[in-house]
């Protein structure tokens, strides 16, 4: 049983506050019984999530490869080549066809627009799961 105390971070990028907003409410606080309450950290810009990710302290990032000027797939790849302890990324693709990209930045997983609760939720407790 998961300690009740305990929190999972969870970084969430987009330059739409509605995609933001999307994630949010598809995931909850909880996601399954297993697992820690998640908190969430809202970032617009690209500067700010390297900032913060540079920080330490998140359990998963996700990014939304959508998100303008700067994509998340894109600033996976930078993450992953820079930070040493880069923790596991998803990235919301704009098609599931472009889930080769998000393979290529180096995220774990992708999830496709529009954000299904469902489809995000299993792609978001099996990736919490492996750093919990």
């Amino acid at each position: 049983m998961a300690d009740t105390d305990a929190q999972l971070r969870i970084l969430v990028y987009s330059s739409n506050h509605r995609t933001r907003d999307q994630v949010r409410s598809a995931l909850g606080r909880r996601i399954h019984p297993d697992l820690p309450e998640l908190s969430y950290l809202d970032v617009a810009t690209a500067a700010v999530v390297v900032e913060q990710v540079a920080a330490g302290g998140f359990d998963l990032l996700i990014l939304d490869g959508e998100a303008a000027p700067a994509g998340g797939m894109g600033l996976a790849k930078q993450l992953k080549d820079e930070v040493a302890e880069c923790p596991p990324i998803l990235v919301l693709t704009g098609r599931p066809d472009d889930a080769w990209l998000a393979s290529w930045s180096r995220a774990e997983a992708a999830v496709p627009h529009p954000i299904d609760p469902i489809r995000l939720g299993e792609a978001v407790a099996h990736l919490l799961r492996n750093t919990v």
